[in-house]
C-alpha cells in the first residue's frame, strides 16, 4: 500500500514542517498588502537577488514609470540598487549620495516619486532589497520601521528551499529528461505510486502546485 511507503513518511513530514511554518510567520501575499498599504505611490521589491536576478521580483509603481525603468535598463544602474547590494539596512532615498548619472531619480519624480525609503536585508548571495514611495513627504521613522518589519518578513516568506532529498532529485530529473511516470519509476526500481509520492514531497517542499512548477523552481532555485 502507498502508505507503507518510506516515501510516504518524507511526505506527510515535510507537510507537517510546512504547516508549522505557516502558522509561525506570514504570507507573502499577506507581506505585500502590509507594504501597499505603507507606500501610497508604490513599491518594487527584489526578493532573494542570486547572480543578480531576484527569486521574486513585485512592483506596483505606475507602469509608464516602469515601462521606461525596463526600456532602460535601469535595475542596472539605480543607485538605490547599488545601495542596497552595498549596505545592510534602510535609509531614505534622499539620504543616499551616490552617483546617478542617469538621472534616474529625477525620472521618478516626474511621475510622483518624490519622497522614498529602502530597505536591504538578507546575505549579499541572496539579498532582499525593496523600496516604496510616497509623493506628499517624507516617510516617519515609525513608518520605516513598520517597512523594515515587513521587508524582513517577506525576505522569510520568499525563503527557497536550500535543498531536496536524492530521491526527490531523481525523480525530478528523470522528469526533466522526458521518461514517463512508468518509465521513470522502473529506471529506480521503485513502484509507480513511490514515485508519484516522491514527485508530491518535491511539489510540496518547493511550494509548488504542480510538477511542471516544481521543475521550474528546482531549476531556478539551483537544485537540480
Amino acid at each position: 500500500m502507498w502508505r507503507d511507503d518510506p516515501e510516504f513518511e518524507t511526505l506527510a513530514s515535510e507537510r507537517k514542517r510546512l504547516s508549522s511554518q505557516s502558522v509561525k510567520r506570514p504570507g507573502l501575499e499577506e507581506c505585500l498588502d502590509a507594504l501597499g498599504a505603507l507606500a501610497p505611490k508604490g513599491f518594487s521589491a527584489g526578493l532573494h537577488i542570486r547572480f543578480a536576478s531576484p527569486m521574486i521580483y513585485v512592483r506596483t509603481y505606475e507602469s509608464a514609470w516602469t515601462k521606461i525603468y525596463d526600456e532602460n535598463a535601469y535595475a542596472l544602474r539605480d543607485p538605490l540598487v547599488f545601495w542596497g547590494l552595498g549596505v545592510k539596512g534602510h535609509t531614505r532615498w534622499s539620504a543616499i549620495k551616490l552617483p546617478d548619472p542617469f538621472n534616474i531619480m529625477g525620472q521618478a519624480r516626474a511621475f510622483g516619486l518624490n519622497f522614498g525609503a529602502v530597505v536591504s536585508h538578507g546575505p549579499i548571495t541572496s539579498r532582499s532589497i525593496v523600496g516604496f514611495a510616497r509623493e506628499d513627504r517624507e516617510f516617519t521613522d515609525a513608518e520605516i520601521a513598520d517597512a523594515v518589519r515587513i521587508v524582513h518578513a517577506l525576505h522569510e516568506a520568499a525563503e527557497p528551499p536550500t535543498e531536496l532529498t536524492r530521491a526527490q532529485i531523481e525523480a525530478l530529473r528523470l522528469l526533466a529528461g522526458g521518461d514517463r511516470h512508468t518509465a521513470a519509476a522502473a529506471k529506480l526500481g521503485i513502484s509507480e505510486s513511490a514515485f508519484k509520492a516522491r514527485l508530491q514531497s518535491a511539489r510540496v517542499r518547493l511550494g509548488a502546485r504542480t510538477t511542471a512548477q516544481a521543475l521550474r523552481k528546482a531549476r531556478e532555485y539551483q537544485l537540480l
